[in-house]
């Protein structure tokens, strides 16, 4: 599975952006995919996921309540609709999928086999 993940951009403190994850090779079905964000001089962290079923989504604390992550199958698109954006959501964000993950590896990078390359996120206060 090939991932493209591109969206990112320059906004202002409180704005918002769309992130989208495309796969080529193969569709989404039966994947889990992650979004997650590696700011300068920190480790990458989770942001949110959604289910191999697609039926469950999760969040880290720090996003929740701001962030949605959705997936369109007919599309074969992964989406990360970020609002209320701050400066400290300002990273590299990666998506990643995986067909194997299970519920408490989600949030764990090292669970996920397949990787698009970065887009960049900057929030501006």
């Amino acid at each position: 599975v090939q991932l493209q993940a591109y969206g990112g951009g320059l906004v202002q403190a409180g704005g918002s952006l769309r992130l989208s994850c495309s796969a080529s090779g193969r569709t989404f079905r039966g994947y889990a995919v992650g979004w997650f964000r590696q700011a300068p001089g920190k480790e990458r962290e989770f942001v949110a996921a959604i289910s191999r079923t697609g039926g469950y989504t999760y969040y880290a604390t720090s996003v929740k309540g701001r962030f949605t992550i959705s997936g369109d199958n007919a599309k074969n698109m992964v989406y990360l609709q970020m609002n209320s954006l701050k400066p400290e959501d300002t990273a590299l964000y990666y998506c990643a999928a995986d067909n194997r993950i299970i519920t408490s590896g989600i949030r764990d990078y090292e669970q996920y086999d397949y990787w698009g390359q970065g887009t960049l996120v900057t929030v501006s206060s």
